[in-house]
């Protein structure tokens, strides 16, 4: 019988669990313990980090991991790296859960940058009213940019006030609707959205919204990953586990 890590913190990663235990396989899901409200699974649940690439291969080997699922955040290039260099090392069948990449269409104004650090430098100029869709981990990058007044919309409540002067924060949790972002915009009257570009369906009503309001957005480009078995269909991430 298989014997999966699940590592995890999407919305697929919440779907791959139940799938998992419909089908009653051994799995455990790992949350890196960024979100301080994870939702109920229906598999054993593990919060934390492993300790980079040696406690990955430690605890594959102590609780005798037969494959992973790595369905992490795209941008959580660490623990996917960290992922390819554990199973390589033991021998454990990998596989990546992804989301199809958001691509422009017809009515988007999008700038691409390839990194944060690009996106900062390119919110140089005169103050704007921005909505900084990028989550809680770089937001103190963006206190390089002062002037601007940012809209921040988090999952939880921040422990400590942002290092931005100027901001405002929601804390609300996805999916969200194109309707309720469009509101949300216009009540704050954004001039730019800033986003990474996470795919999937949860947060693209962002980008629907920036479309209706025909509004600017900066899309940060996903980190480069090493090579590894990636899929976007669920049922071939259950062929694999189960071959």
């Amino acid at each position: 019988m298989p014997n999966i890590l699940l590592l995890g913190g999407t919305m697929e990663a919440s779907a791959m669990a139940r799938r998992l235990a419909d089908r009653g396989l051994a799995a455990t899901l790992s949350y890196m313990g960024r979100v301080e409200r994870p939702k109920p699974q229906p598999i054993a649940v593990r919060i934390g980090g492993f300790g980079g690439v040696p406690g990955l291969i430690q605890y594959l080997t102590d609780h005798q991991i037969t494959h992973v699922i790595d369905a992490t955040h795209p941008f959580a290039a660490q623990m996917s790296s960290n992922a390819v260099a554990a199973c390589a090392a033991t021998g454990t069948p990998l596989i990546a859960l992804t989301r199809p990449a958001w691509q422009p269409g017809p009515g988007d104004d999008w700038q691409r940058v390839p990194d944060m650090d690009s996106a900062v430098a390119a919110l140089a100029g005169p103050a704007r009213r921005i909505m900084l869709a990028i989550g809680r981990m770089h937001l103190a990058e963006f206190a390089a940019q002062p002037q601007h007044h940012y809209l921040l919309r988090l999952v939880d409540a921040p422990s400590e006030i942002p290092p931005l002067p100027h901001h405002s924060v929601v804390v609300d949790r996805g999916p969200f609707s194109a309707e309720a972002d469009e509101a949300l915009m216009r009540e704050h009257r954004i001039d730019l959205i800033v986003a990474k570009n996470a795919g999937g369906i949860g947060s693209v009503s962002k980008l629907q919204a920036a479309r209706a309001l025909h509004l600017p957005v900066l899309m940060i480009d996903r980190p480069q990953l090493p090579p590894r078995h990636e899929t976007h269909d669920p049922e071939e991430v259950l062929r694999f586990v189960t071959a």
